[in-house]
């Protein structure tokens, strides 16, 4: 059974010399994992298309054995190359992407969570890298799950209550302009940890990279 999405891909691994192990999140079927065979030939047609947080249409034949299927075809939608430009938007985006990873089941749609991790990629490179931006991913991400933490009841000063606020709610462009002391970063970092931790279980690696700015 063919089936086609759009999606961004989220993780790649090596399968054999030549294939790869694709991992997709798509707003219709969730998080998706295919095969791209042959993917590492210089003829393959999967060539240059199959890159971390690349955006693209594809196709696949479902498994009837497994999780895992057969990746056919691929169009290019965005490459978003401009977070190639600072290691740092690299090191949040793909914190972001492992916490998608391990807090959704595979294919359920998640047409929200497909919004919200597009809209991060497109929001990092257009300002230098700010914790922020990674305390409202999880904060939007949580409210996302139904596990956004009761602020209003929060342990927090009331600037840093106040500022998680604006985090869960308001959009990239006000996200960006939110001015945090450092006291407050400090505070939102380890209310933030607590919280992730024993309402997930574990934090993905890669959190302290990622808001190390």
């Amino acid at each position: 059974m063919i089936q086609s999405a759009t999606g961004v891909i989220l993780r790649t691994r090596l399968l054999t010399e030549t294939s790869l192990i694709v991992h997709w999140l798509t707003p219709q079927f969730g998080r998706v994992a295919t095969v791209a065979r042959g993917a590492r030939r210089p003829k393959s047609p999967f060539l240059g298309k199959l890159d971390l947080f690349y955006e693209a249409d594809f196709s696949f034949s479902r498994s009837r054995r497994s999780e895992l299927h057969t990746l056919r075809e691929v169009g290019l939608r965005e490459i978003h190359s401009a977070l190639r430009r600072e290691l740092k938007y690299l090191q949040q985006a793909s914190y972001a992407a492992a916490l998608v990873e391990q807090t959704t089941e595979i294919e359920t749609p998640l047409q929200n969570i497909y919004a919200l991790m597009l809209g991060l990629l497109g929001h990092l490179p257009k300002q230098p890298p700010q914790l922020q931006t990674v305390f409202a991913f999880e904060l939007k991400l949580l409210a996302e799950l139904g596990q956004q933490p009761d602020l209003s009841k929060a342990s927090l000063s009331g600037g840093s209550r106040r500022i998680a606020m604006k985090l869960a709610t308001d959009n990239w462009t006000t996200v960006s302009q939110l001015k945090l002391s450092a006291a407050q970063s400090e505070e939102l970092r380890q209310f933030l940890h607590g919280y992730l931790i024993f309402h997930l279980g574990r934090i993905p690696k890669g959190r302290t990279a990622a808001i190390d700015v």
